[in-house]
């Protein structure tokens, strides 16, 4: 089982459709990593390689992902909350930003 970027990557999916397990990952960007990493994205994750998965990894390192994305995200809509601008005050009642 692949381990990247804290996250099992399931093992009977294709590489392209794996990595967009991981938050901050989807379809287009996957299709690059597996580009810039030199490994077919029609391969499944079991059939991967050890230096494969380690390019994959130093790949996946270059964007900010997961934790650090979800913390970002969450510090901007605190601070448009607490600026109390239009879309805070629709964030701060659950009411959708735009409408």
């Amino acid at each position: 089982m692949a381990r990247i970027a804290g996250i099992n990557i399931p093992v009977n999916k294709h590489v392209s459709v794996g990595l967009m397990h991981i938050y901050g990952i989807g379809r287009s960007r996957a299709l690059a990593v597996c580009k810039a990493a030199n490994v077919d994205p029609s391969t499944r994750v079991r059939d991967l390689t050890e230096p494969e998965v380690n390019s994959l990894r130093t790949q996946v390192s270059r964007f900010m992902v997961e934790g650090d994305l979800r913390r970002e995200n969450s510090m901007s809509l605190k601070r448009l909350m607490d600026l109390g601008c239009y879309r805070g005050i629709r964030h701060r009642k659950g009411l959708p930003a735009r409408g």
